[in-house]
């Protein structure tokens, strides 16, 4: 069955059929010419007569030849292919900026190669590195949230790199591409709301502030409330680490040590899910006894119980960025000789208001029959 290039093989009793790889030489003698030409009309050549285009794509077509996606980016010094280095994907952070990492570079015909850090502090990144160039990327993408000094490398790697690269989650650096979320606006956006609801006594339950963005996230807070002439202490906050379990500790710890806490803005909508349930727990309504708003804007947060206000941190677009920007600035390097021009992109969360941070309730004292 030549035009098929299907063998049949017996294995314990049964039929197999393998297909065989058609070659490039097997094309150019069915359609009758060089696999010099086959190559020009594979890579759109224009030195090739439109009769024999037409008869090698039929050939091509008929055959089901393949052409070696690796053959071709070695002869074009490009793979197509984008190196990903990621940690922490239990988390909803990491794992949704990954998810639309690998769209994005779907839809602009890039190939992903991923590389999982076993921990967020990790320094010892060469290996890392030199995997991922060895199997020729294009480009670079280092998906690690900046905790604690697990960026101390880059002064001494990155310009031995000869690909570009592109940090996400990480406080802007000079000679460095950066995308981010702008933490610190999302969270002033989340007390200056409190604010205009009415609330003064504002808690918050922080990130771990090993992590960048939760010290952003702190740092918006404080910064927000010394404006509006409120003064926040040390007793005013608590630290969580991202978990249920954690956001549960530190609202326990809150409410013991701020017990004039009228709202309490929670640095990510896990640690928010707690807030409601112990305050369901101790007979807290929210919002009229404790307003609560979250970051994050995961789906769920609409259908907690009351539906969570939060601010909403495009992920999607936290990695779709990253791919067109990294691709962009592949393209800048290869069409001129001037390399491009690093830069930060800060991405704009927005507030999404739902029922948990409704207006604060002023307590009526007097009823018509005196003192309530």
């Amino acid at each position: 069955m030549d035009g098929n290039r299907l063998d049949t093989h017996s294995v314990a009793g049964f039929s197999m059929f393998v297909q065989k790889q058609v070659t490039i030489k097997q094309v150019a003698q069915e359609a009758g010419v060089s696999t010099q030409t086959i190559s020009r009309v594979i890579n759109d050549r224009p030195d090739v007569a439109p009769d024999t285009r037409q008869r090698v794509l039929a050939v091509i077509e008929r055959l089901g030849y393949q052409p070696s996606a690796l053959a071709r980016s070695l002869i074009r010094r490009r793979s197509h292919t984008l190196g990903v280095v990621i940690a922490g994907l239990r988390y909803i952070g990491p794992s949704a900026t990954l998810n639309s990492i690998i769209g994005q570079a779907e839809a602009m015909a890039y190939s992903v190669l991923l590389k999982k850090l076993p921990q967020f502090d990790t320094d010892d990144v060469e290996p890392i590195l030199n995997a991922l160039l060895s199997r020729h990327v294009d480009g670079l993408i280092w998906a690690v949230p900046e905790v604690g000094p697990n960026h101390d490398w880059l002064l001494d790697q990155l310009p031995q790199l000869p690909v570009p690269i592109i940090f996400l989650t990480m406080h802007s650096q000079a000679n460095f591409s950066v995308v981010a979320v702008d933490n610190y606006l999302g969270s002033r956006l989340a007390i200056e709301h409190l604010l205009e609801q009415g609330y003064r006594h504002i808690g918050h339950i922080t990130g771990p502030l090993s992590w960048w963005e939760a010290r952003q996230r702190q740092a918006g807070w404080h910064d927000a409330l010394n404006e509006a002439g409120l003064s926040p202490t040390a007793d005013h906050w608590a630290e969580g680490n991202w978990s249920l379990e954690s956001g549960e500790s530190a609202i326990d710890q809150l409410l013991t040590q701020y017990p004039d806490m009228e709202a309490v803005f929670v640095a990510n909508d896990q640690m928010a899910l707690s807030v409601l349930r112990v305050s369901y727990q101790r007979g807290l309504r929210v919002p009229h006894d404790l307003a609560v708003v979250g970051f994050d804007g995961i789906p769920e947060a609409a259908y907690f119980c009351p539906a969570l206000t939060t601010v909403h941190q495009n992920l999607h677009e936290l990695g779709g960025t990253a791919v067109q920007q990294v691709v962009h600035m592949i393209e800048t390097s290869r069409e001129s000789e001037n390399s491009y021009e690093p830069e930060t992109i800060w991405l704009k969360p927005r507030l999404i208001i739902r029922e948990s941070s409704g207006p604060k309730v002023i307590p009526n004292f007097f009823h018509k029959g005196g003192l309530t």
